[in-house]
């Protein structure tokens, strides 16, 4: 009976301690957490997701691979798109570079895509492109819809310069490849749609 009490009184004491308002909690430990809150929350507000300049319209004969990419991605705004011939070596049946803005000049993302009719060829170009990355990773894994993985991503500095990037991906047929400032192609890759 002496016991059950004891436990009786170490179980109100703590339910008291940490349900009456906060006394038995450390006041600077929840200052602390709070500034640190703040000043993430800040943080995450100087960078906006929405972009202050309007994107440039797709063609009108544009393709199915074309109309899907996004007007925006955060606050970065399509100002340009253009067919390409960078990676025909590689025979994708079609391909095009676009230009991503802020509307600030040093925050532009240049996008290369290009879609292949076979899983097997966009691997190849993917591991081509992969393979050619030397910097430092600044992120790497797998390309999941709907939880399944259909592809995967690499992202690194510039080699020649560190305050650039390049991040290459692939989901199913289709590969991607953002080059720009390093801050700029780390927001943009992980939050584009495709």
């Amino acid at each position: 009976m002496a016991v059950v009490a004891a436990a009786l009184v170490v179980v109100l004491a703590l339910v008291s301690a940490f349900i009456w308002p906060g006394w038995a909690l450390n006041k600077g430990d929840e200052a602390n957490s709070q500034g640190t809150t703040s000043q993430g929350a800040s943080q995450d507000a100087s960078e906006p997701t929405t972009p202050s300049i309007d994107a440039v319209a797709l063609p009108d004969d544009a393709s199915e691979l074309l109309k899907a990419m996004p007007d925006s991605v955060l606050n970065f705004a399509r100002t340009k798109a253009d067919a390409s011939t960078s990676w025909s070596g590689a025979s994708p049946v079609e391909e095009y570079t676009l230009t991503y803005s802020t509307g600030k000049d040093g925050q532009e993302v240049t996008l290369e895509v290009a879609q292949w009719s076979q899983d097997e060829d966009a691997q190849s170009q993917y591991d081509n492109l992969t393979g050619a990355m030397t910097g430092k990773e600044l992120g790497s894994g797998n390309v999941k819809v709907s939880g399944e993985a259909t592809g995967a991503y690499s992202a690194k500095t510039d080699p020649n310069d560190e305050t650039k990037a390049i991040a290459v991906w692939r989901n199913d047929t289709v590969v991607f490849q953002a080059t720009g400032a390093k801050d700029s192609v780390q927001r943009f890759y992980q939050q584009f749609p495709l």
